[in-house]
């Protein structure tokens, strides 16, 4: 069975791993809707998926606020029907030491990554339990598996979105709908682009030698490409993928099985 003529909602679909996953869908047959903050990107996506023969249509959406994210899923319902995939991808990273994390930016990291996700999945379940199919996936994180320094909040809220994955993938076992997530490590997307130009600001590298720090922690010596992202996170939407449930795809060059 093929998943063509389904209908996907994708956050963070303006760029990297969002606009790859969208593109993979359509390319699937699946009928997108892009969701992201910045207007201008994803009616750039939705305009090149839509010229390439697909169905996609942009809604802007802030997934930190609430009143968004319900009125995301009324135009999805409106363009789509059914939302019958939801692949959270919308997050922000930050660094700073636990000590001088700022409560203001712990809770934003954990409103976007973690209650974005909830508010999402909340939105879509319901639907999916009643028609009796269903794929979530959440863009996690390596670092929802394993600590490391300066990353306190963003860790703990992927943790976060771990454990909603696992937990949520236990209830609609039975239903017909699965949850996994994705764990990729450095991904060449605008993210760690930002992260390197922190790491130059901060120690007065430059920019191939704070890349050259990243790249230490991959066993492969290079970043992730949001394509090989998207192709895991397109892989659970498909029908082949039914018996994966509550489960996590690693993908970061062998950086966790190596410690």
């Amino acid at each position: 069975m093929s998943i063509s003529g389904r209908g996907a909602v994708v956050t963070g679909g303006g760029r990297g791993i969002g606009a790859a996953v969208a593109r993979q869908l359509t390319e699937c047959g699946v009928r997108v809707v892009v969701a992201a903050r910045s207007s201008a990107e994803i009616e750039a996506v939705a305009t090149a998926l839509r010229s390439g023969g697909s169905e996609a249509w942009a809604v802007r959406c802030d997934v930190a606020d609430p009143d968004s994210i319900t009125a995301l899923f009324e135009q999805a319902r409106a363009h789509l029907g059914d939302v019958d995939i939801l692949v959270n991808n919308a997050g922000i990273a930050t660094a700073a030491p636990v000590v001088k994390l700022e409560l203001a930016e712990w809770t934003r990291l954990w409103t976007v990554n973690a209650t974005g996700t909830f508010l999402a999945m909340q939105a879509t379940l319901p639907g999916m339990i009643e028609r009796g199919w269903g794929r979530i996936v959440n863009v996690a994180s390596i670092a929802a598996l394993r600590g490391a320094r300066y990353i306190s909040g963003y860790a703990a809220s992927k943790h976060a979105v771990m454990g909603l994955t696992r937990s949520a993938a236990a209830e609609v076992a039975s239903a017909g709908v699965t949850v996994n997530a994705v764990c990729p490590g450095y991904v060449d997307t605008p993210m760690t682009d930002a992260t390197v130009s922190n790491i130059v600001e901060r120690t007065g590298m430059t920019e191939q030698q704070a890349l050259d720090a990243i790249l230490v922690t991959s066993p492969q010596r290079r970043l992730i490409t949001p394509n090989e992202v998207a192709s895991s996170v397109t892989f659970l939407c498909e029908e082949a993928a039914r018996p994966i449930n509550g489960q996590t795809i690693v993908l970061d060059g062998g950086a966790i099985s190596s410690h």
